[in-house]
């Protein structure tokens, strides 16, 4: 009976000793000098969606290569192919897994509008794009990782408006509605949300490395966009002391706020429109005005009056 009992304890030690054998987490005692396991950081699934409408031109679609480069989240999607139907926007966002949606809006190919959305519940901005010029066309001296992140940097003009604050927050996305604000007005990627300019930690196609800056100044109620690549060392003294600059490397483009709404996607009416229903308008209160003239002489020639006894021309007849 020993003998059994000795070779059931050398085969469970042999077993535990390989692997094989399981034991309950109760049973276990971590030393002192051991560490808790440590958890796995929750990747970031979500996307920002970026399409654009048809009839965009070669510069348009060149910017749009650009930022597709600059934000490694960014899922890109095919043309949509009716400007009239800005609702199917939130279901597309909402089957490519995205919950922010970038949209370029070409129109008689020659003005570019941008709506930048949080979906599918919204706010929505619509800009105006101007002044484009791609990384092909400046050949900066610049350059930066692709698929790297970079540090969103905004003018504190941003907070002495309602809509500036907005914009920003749209941009940004931070979560719970604050933003994180380092001690120089830069936003902490790493501590914000899902964003539509800043590149999550967790993104997928993400490097973990921060070689650029993208600067949002407001002017002359414009924002400017700026692409700048941080550089430790001088050029000119490559083994002398570290030295910090930027160096800008594009693209750049300026943005006009047309409307700011407050669902995902709203319907703009433009200013043609609008005059174009004024005249409409007008057009149809004279149609109706010349339509019941009209009538009222209808009427008058269909109405005969009984003849009067106490007449001139009967009394003196």
């Amino acid at each position: 009976m020993a003998s059994v009992l000795k070779a059931q304890k050398a085969n469970a030690l042999t077993a535990e000793a390989k692997g094989k054998g399981k034991r309950k987490a109760e049973n276990i005692d971590m030393d002192e000098g051991e560490c808790a396991p440590v958890l796995k950081k929750k990747k970031n699934k979500q996307r920002v969606l970026l399409l654009s409408s048809r009839g965009v031109t070669h510069r348009m679609r060149h910017l749009m290569n650009d930022l597709e480069a600059l934000l490694p989240h960014v899922k890109k999607d095919a043309k949509l192919d009716s400007k009239n139907h800005l609702n199917l926007l939130p279901e597309l966002a909402d089957l490519h897994n995205c919950n922010n949606t970038l949209y370029f809006e070409a129109r008689r190919h020659e003005d570019l509008y941008l709506w930048a959305a949080k979906t599918p519940n919204g706010p929505s901005i619509k800009l105006h794009v101007q002044n484009v010029h791609t990384m092909d066309e400046l050949k900066m001296t610049g350059n930066c990782l692709k698929g790297s992140r970079g540090i969103l940097s905004f003018d504190a003009a941003f907070e002495a408006t309602e809509w500036g604050r907005l914009t920003k927050e749209v941009f940004t996305q931070a979560r719970g509605g604050l933003l994180n604000l380092c001690g120089d007005g830069e936003t902490d990627t790493d501590a914000a949300g899902v964003q539509i300019f800043g590149v999550p930690a967790q993104a997928r196609k993400a490097k973990p490395f921060i070689d650029h800056v993208l600067t949002f100044s407001l002017l002359d109620d414009k924002i400017w966009f700026r692409n700048f690549q941080i550089v430790e060392k001088d050029p000119l003294q490559p083994n002398g002391p570290p030295q910090t600059s930027l160096v800008e490397i594009g693209p750049r483009f300026v943005l006009t706020p047309i409307r700011i709404f407050e669902g995902a996607f709203g319907e703009f009416i433009s200013p043609t429109a609008v005059r174009s229903a004024i005249r409409k308008e007008k057009g149809t209160k004279y149609k109706e005005r010349k339509y019941a003239e009209k009538e009222r002489m209808e009427r008058k020639d269909l109405r005969v009056l009984p003849e009067d006894e106490l007449a001139v021309s009967k009394v003196f007849a």
